[in-house]
């Protein structure tokens, strides 16, 4: 019997039965690079020793507001390092879990274009190579298994290089029972594209999570996402420059109220360093955007609108376990649900 099917997760520090994750933040990044950049035109914010201090710390603090365990969705495409992973995760009271994938919204690096099936150079796909090693084996020699998979789409649509990123990950689903979380455009429609796509490769969608949901403006079409049965990502809470929280927050409670809440999750997609959006430029421009913004903004108001301890335990407890430790029950039936929403 598989692990997944043990109803145990993987973390870097080790597998753990799913009820021991606890509050868990399932879209979050330590650090967010390019390892060809770091090495040819350094950042003048990154210091490695500085920044594993810093992520501890802030784990710390995480610990001491109630958190247990995160998801760190940085994948191959945004600069994966899970050695540094491993030191922040050995040092820090919070677990953290890592992530295979790719991410890229349009195209794949020139590799992948003459390697795989009927290229140039025949041969199985090396994405589904990397994927499964990564989940099965462990990332880059370390034995840390990824405990999800990442894929990402955006307003250019599913392109040929992203389904093909989306086919490799629904292989290795199909053979662990691993789930994958996306990326996706909330102002487009390529939520919905995504949950077809990956329908149609014999992934099922409670294995699902549609990221970034939470940020579309279109309250029918986010219906829509939720009754086609994936989870849904509310996890930008504190990202200024993509919407604001007044909106997130009347997004989340409308779905609470029609009796979604067995599928939303709950988190910030915010970042110790990112090369992408660097510190000084997050202060300036979006200072809320902080891995610690739910626990000490968001859960206080959602409280004071009426969401009580039970709705909050489902919200960042059960519903992150059911995703990532692969239980499913009868209960998640869509057709069996009833508001909860008090």
């Amino acid at each position: 019997m598989s692990r997944l099917a043990a109803g145990l997760v993987e973390t870097v520090t080790g597998a753990v039965p799913g009820e021991q994750l606890g509050t868990t933040l399932v879209h979050e990044h330590l650090f967010v690079g390019d390892p060809q950049l770091a090495r040819d035109l350094p950042h003048p914010e990154w210091e490695e020793s500085t920044a594993v201090d810093e992520a501890v710390d802030l784990l710390t603090r995480l610990a001491a507001l109630g958190v247990d365990s995160i998801v760190d969705l940085t994948v191959p495409g945004l600069g994966r390092d899970v050695r540094l992973i491993q030191e922040v995760a050995r040092r820090a009271p919070v677990r953290v879990l890592a992530a295979t994938g790719w991410y890229t919204m349009d195209a794949l690096p020139p590799f992948f274009h003459l390697n795989g099936p009927g290229r140039t150079v025949d041969g199985p796909d090396p994405l589904v190579e990397l994927f499964r090693r990564d989940v099965t084996d462990g990332i880059a020699g370390t034995g840390v298994r990824a405990a999800i998979i990442k894929v990402a789409s955006g307003a250019r649509g599913l392109t040929e290089d992203v389904a093909r990123v989306f086919a490799a990950a629904a292989t290795v689903h199909r053979a662990t029972g691993v789930p994958i979380s996306t990326h996706s455009d909330p102002a487009t429609r390529s939520g919905i594209e995504q949950q077809r796509l990956l329908r149609d490769l014999g992934v099922s969608m409670d294995s699902v999570v549609i990221g970034h949901a939470g940020d579309c403006p279109d309250g029918a079409r986010l219906r829509r996402l939720a009754q086609a049965g994936s989870f849904l990502g509310f996890d930008r809470f504190g990202m200024a420059h993509t919407g604001d929280d007044e909106a997130r927050l009347r997004r989340l409670l409308d779905l609470l109220e029609t009796g979604y809440d067995r599928q939303l999750l709950l988190s910030q997609d915010a970042a110790v360093f990112s090369r992408v959006t660097p510190p000084s430029w997050r202060q300036a421009h979006a200072p809320s955007w902080r891995m610690d913004h739910l626990h000490t903004e968001i859960l206080p108001r959602l409280r004071r609108l009426g969401v009580d301890s039970r709705l909050e335990h489902q919200l960042l407890v059960e519903n992150p376990r059911r995703l990532l430790a692969g239980r499913r029950d009868s209960s998640d039936n869509l057709a069996e649900r009833e508001g909860r929403f008090p």
